[in-house]
């Protein structure tokens, strides 16, 4: 399953919700849209609002037809609500442990999962399954949903965190490259709200320099937190002696056991050295384009992206940068970034700039690829968080001047 793409399939949809005084009302809409969009993706066929009234969860909506008893409770007691509380979501089925029969087919249901609400599961949003659901796809996908939720329905109350958020954030980015051999080296970063699931970072390791760009899944204060995390673990992991692939490997199981429900990160990485070489890892980024003024090529060598698999594994790719070159990466809001009529920014476009632009310098390319960016979409809105750095390798020149990149 593609979770960087089901992420923002759940985040468009809630934010075509309008929020209503009544939070019943809200969730019932929430509730009516994941069913009628997501039954393919996940299998869901139904579902129930559920609110804590005293030692008690009482039935208060039921979607697509009413099919339990008026006035429905399940004991706050039940095995799995007393899941529910302490992970904030649940997956049975009739059979397992502490589900209880009686209860379940009152309401018609064999498979099922349940969210909890806010912080304190006052209200749970259950859904009945497909008898072929995947547990671990259901899983994903509820755990995602549940936190997008909770995200949209306490958006005011973040507010200053989301300033101290991106005023964190901000410390984490790298003000300009550290001086490195011969390279020229700028990088960008622009969030889709106050903060955003995009970061890039600079490591001196021994005699090299690593190159980091991060994508979150999704955006806002949750996917910042997440791509702060693997930036700091990124730091502290990298050794001159260590290989990359392991580095990677130990921040997958990091990002792996995060608390986080949105634990999808794309990283790519890898460390220059002043002769040209680049050694590198992509877990499930967007390669970067690597331009010799003649050919593209692409780094993807590495594994898939980080999270999901604990036991995820990657390998390392190798190429060289040589005079006259440029390697540019970036993240997928900028490929993704649609015009007026839903038309992607796309590859090909990118290439272009890289290829036929009238940049002269690392961060000229930034500036020109964000540029054409805007130009594409229309202005400044954007969908997702946009990140480019750039490491251009000037041709040596006669009397030290730097030829043009193209």
């Amino acid at each position: 399953m593609d979770y960087k793409n089901l992420f923002r399939k759940i985040e468009r949809n809630l934010r075509t919700i309008e929020r209503s005084n009544d939070l019943l009302a809200t969730l019932f809409e929430i509730l009516r849209r994941l069913v009628d969009d997501f039954q393919d993706d996940v299998g869901l066929v139904g579902g129930r609002i559920y609110e804590r009234t005293g030692a008690a969860y009482v039935l208060k909506r039921e979607y697509p037809e009413d099919r339990a008893p008026r006035g429905f409770r399940v004991p706050a007691t039940y095995g799995p609500i007393q899941e529910l509380l302490e992970r904030g979501y649940v997956y049975s089925r009739l059979g397992d442990t502490g589900v209880d029969a009686k209860i379940e087919s009152a309401i018609g249901v064999k498979r099922f999962a349940a969210i909890g609400i806010g912080e304190h599961c006052r209200q749970v949003v259950a859904f009945t399954l497909k008898e072929d659901s995947d547990s671990e796809e259901v899983g994903h996908t509820l755990n995602t949903i549940r936190h997008a939720i909770n995200l949209k329905l306490r958006s005011e109350k973040f507010a200053d965190r989301f300033a101290e958020a991106r005023a964190i954030q901000l410390s984490l980015l790298p003000p300009a490259a550290p001086p490195f051999a011969d390279y020229d080296i700028a990088g960008a970063s622009v969030p889709a709200e106050e903060v955003g699931g995009d970061l890039y970072d600079f490591i001196l390791v021994g005699r090299s320099l690593g190159v980091a760009v991060a994508d979150a899944s999704g955006h806002g204060l949750p996917a910042a937190l997440q791509a702060r995390d693997a930036i700091i673990g990124l730091r502290m992991g990298v050794e001159e002696n260590l290989r990359i692939s392991a580095t990677l490997e130990k921040l997958n199981r990091v990002v792996n056991h995060s608390a986080l429900a949105s634990k999808f990160i794309s990283l790519f990485y890898g460390e220059l050295e002043s002769g040209g070489t680049i050694v590198y890892c992509n877990a499930g980024h967007n390669p970067p384009l690597l331009w010799n003024g003649t050919t593209f090529r692409e780094l993807s060598r590495g594994g898939m992206i980080l999270g999901p698999n604990p036991d995820a594994q990657y390998e390392r790719g190798y190429e060289t940068i040589e005079p006259g070159s440029v390697l540019l990466a970036y993240t997928d809001g900028i490929v993704e970034a649609v015009d007026p009529d839903d038309e992607p920014f796309g590859m090909e476009r990118l290439r272009t700039v890289v290829r036929d632009g009238s940049w002269s310098t690392a961060r000229e390319l930034v500036d020109a690829v964000f540029a054409a960016v805007r130009a594409h979409a229309g202005g400044d809105d954007r969908d997702d968080d946009q990140t480019v750095v750039a490491v251009f390798r000037p041709a040596k020149a006669a009397r030290g001047k730097t030829p043009s990149p193209r």
